[in-house]
């Protein structure tokens, strides 16, 4: 009965959102150019999926926001942790992440397509560059907060720096490591739609960009309940995936 309660709590207000919509549209309020009805954007998903449009560009569109979120997973945690244990990689990264940090990253997706062409390689590329400052700075803190006397105490017990390295400070950094990779997920799909948009490639970003200029508004809003869809699924694949993996963590114990 408690999980039902939940779930009608988390999906009251999608479905009073469903409402309003249905309402406006089929009252009259705005015309279906302006704000398809919501069973005529179902229909269209569905025929879209049936014609194996969809499935298509959703493949394409989540292949490489996988892709890009994992480089920027490994590399970002390499960084993060060397960065919290190497002096001079911290003196020549802290800079770079303070300052690209803030800066809205999209902005480097003309040169990369100056250096790389128009081609996945380059929506890769800034796929990562996107997600990879979250990781850091998590995997930066998280390395930071390991306390040291385990450390020392490893190190003077005879253990090596790798294993240090693998059986200390990796598990510690789990959590908050995870906290900016679930930042880092949402980011890499963002930062992908955005780039077939703006560059008219194959992808949900494509799809809703050959819609609009076809004024064809039940694709629009498609591919926007789509790309909500999928970034819930992800997400909460994602949170699946913590829990799992933090088992033996109290904080994976409690939940």
């Amino acid at each position: 009965m408690a999980r039902v309660t939940l779930v009608v709590e988390a999906c009251g207000s999608l479905v009073a959102v469903l409402i309003l919509w249905a309402s406006l549209t089929h009252g009259g309020a705005f015309s279906e150019f302006l704000l398809p009805a919501p069973d005529a954007v179902l229909a269209r998903i569905v025929a879209d999926w049936q014609s194996g449009d969809l499935p298509t560009s959703l493949s394409t569109t989540l292949e490489n926001a996988l892709i890009g979120f994992g480089m920027a997973g490994a590399v970002g945690t390499l960084i993060g942790i060397l960065m919290a244990r190497v002096k001079l990689v911290h003196w020549f990264f802290d800079p770079l992440v303070s300052l690209g940090f803030p800066m809205p990253k999209i902005a480097f997706l003309p040169v990369f397509l100056l250096w790389l062409g128009p081609t996945d390689t380059a929506r890769i590329t800034i796929v990562a560059v996107s997600a990879i400052f979250p990781v850091i700075v998590a995997a930066q803190a998280g390395a930071d907060g390991v306390e040291k006397t385990l450390i020392w105490s490893a190190i003077s017990l005879g253990s090596s720096r790798r294993a240090v390295l693998w059986e200390i400070v990796l598990p510690a950094i789990v959590p908050t490591l995870f906290t900016g990779l679930q930042i880092a997920l949402p980011v890499a799909l963002v930062t992908t739609i955005v780039a077939e948009m703006l560059t008219g490639a194959d992808g949900i970003g494509g799809a809703m960009l050959g819609a609009m200029r076809f004024a064809d508004s039940p694709g629009v809003f498609a591919g926007i309940v789509v790309i909500a869809l999928t970034g819930l699924v992800v997400i909460r694949a994602m949170e699946g995936l913590r829990r799992y993996l933090l088992r033996w963590h109290p904080e994976g114990q409690s939940s």
